[in-house]
């Protein structure tokens, strides 16, 4: 039995999206546990693409189950949105999809109050997506938000009048418009029930249940972990745990009963809205990185920041996470160098610090500490063998290693799912044994783009 989690080791953006979809045929379950459409992955599904925000990109294969737990923050209309499309395509999710009845509901309200708070903010705007991700959270913690078993009680229009007065009166405060009156929103409420009922259920119960039967879990995380609520650059972060705890907390199922987690990270850093970035790339360096990985989110297709590796936040990440095996992404982007730079410290107040600093001024005043590697100058795109990559490229892997303190045992060459080397002296070979005739055909029926989480 392998119960594992896939997490980011930095902003988010990684391409988690890719390496779920590539080791999913291992696992009989797949589980969101924490965030809600502020993530989104495009995945390919024979001549069909997706974007997807809310549904795990498990949902396209035939015999996976999948999960939005109980951490999760959910939009209903996105949901059906997402669910709609999927069926318009033949992919069925009634039966296979299961979502936390204790998840909570996300209002279009509270995306309202998110976008008037970003405005109020101005120059000194946190950068969050406005999809109301962050009040729904806050209302979570203020015992004050709906979850989705709610929408079957019988007090719905009181409970509803009194959240939205509330939050009417912040947005209105704001310069923000009057919402509408509360009974609309609760019929709208109604409605959503009805649709939402065939999903609902203890996921907690089932997900536990299915580890019992011995089935193969795997918990799928948005974003990254330095915009961990609690361990991230604050408050330029999230409002959920991204890491690894927070798939415990976010779908119910003990630590105990995780073996293992994958952290994916890009040969590069990147970084959407606001917060600070010790090795971001300015002007004309950091816009031809971002031409060559394509660098827009799928979420709001805004332009990401983008810069050198730093290995200070990937050494920090595999911590939080305890990473034991790194997947590496968009090692192709980096093809056409000379020379890439890889941060392995920050200059700090006249001192060299190889640990993230928890003080935001420091982080901002940060200068990178470098160490500068030949590039390799041949294309890597495609390449699925290790011994077949350049020799710079694989002292750039060693140099990785060493610094994050974990191995590489999977490195994407490219967006389609085929274009991955697996290393076999790795446990990641031996997570997916017996599958990968599977999971490495290159007569994949579908394929999938990086991951975005922005």
């Amino acid at each position: 039995m392998t119960n594992t989690i896939v997490c980011g080791m930095q902003w988010g953006d990684e391409g988690k999206g890719k390496i779920v979809d590539l080791i999913c045929p291992a696992f009989e379950v797949v589980v969101r546990y924490q965030g809600g459409n502020n993530a989104g992955h495009t995945v390919k599904f024979g001549d069909s693409h997706f974007a997807l925000h809310l549904v795990p990109s498990g949902i396209l294969h035939p015999e996976t189950q999948c999960v939005l737990g109980t951490g999760m923050v959910i939009n209903p209309e996105v949901l059906f949105e997402e669910l709609d499309g999927l069926s318009q395509a033949g992919v069925e999710s009634e039966g296979r999809l299961f979502i936390s009845d204790r998840a909570h509901v996300l209002l279009p309200l509270y995306a309202d109050l998110d976008q008037a708070r970003e405005v109020a903010r101005g120059k000194g705007q946190i950068g969050t997506t406005a999809r109301g991700i962050g009040p729904a959270y806050e209302s979570k913690a203020a015992r004050a938000g709906l979850r989705m078993i709610d929408l079957y009680a019988g007090d719905l229009e009181t409970r509803t009048r009194n959240l939205l007065v509330r939050l009417e009166r912040e947005i209105v405060d704001l310069g923000g418009q009057p919402v509408g009156h509360p009974a609309r929103l609760a019929d709208h409420m109604r409605l959503w029930r009805d649709k939402l009922g065939p999903y609902l259920c203890d996921t907690a119960k089932k997900i536990n249940g299915w580890m019992d039967e011995k089935k193969n879990v795997l918990f799928e995380g948005a974003q990254g972990a330095l915009l961990d609520l609690d361990h991230g650059t604050y408050p330029y972060v999230t409002s959920s745990n991204p890491t690894s705890g927070g798939a415990c907390t976010g779908s119910g199922v003990p630590p105990t009963r995780i073996d293992g987690a994958i952290g994916v990270l890009k040969a590069y850093t990147t970084r959407v809205g606001g917060g600070p970035f010790v090795t971001e790339l300015e002007e004309d360096a950091g816009e031809e990185l971002r031409k060559r990985g394509n660098e827009f989110g799928t979420t709001t297709g805004r332009p990401r920041r983008c810069g050198w590796l730093d290995l200070v936040v990937a050494r920090y990440s595999r911590m939080l996470n305890g990473v034991d095996t790194v997947a590496l992404t968009k090692l192709d982007v980096l093809d056409d160098l000379d020379e890439i730079k890889v941060c392995v410290g920050y200059q700090v107040g006249g001192e060299v610090v190889k640990d993230l600093p928890a003080k935001l001024d420091d982080l901002e005043k940060a200068q990178p500490v470098y160490t500068t590697v030949k590039g390799w100058k041949q294309e890597t795109v495609g390449i699925v063998d290790f011994d077949k990559l350049p020799d710079e490229a694989k002292e750039y892997i060693s140099l990785i290693e060493d610094g994050v303190g974990a191995p590489v045992g999977l490195i994407s060459t490219g967006p389609r799912r085929e274009e991955t080397i697996v290393r076999p002296e790795t446990n990641l070979l031996e997570l997916i044994s017996g599958r990968d005739e599977v999971i490495l055909s290159q007569r994949s029926a579908h394929a999938t783009k990086a991951q975005s989480t922005d």
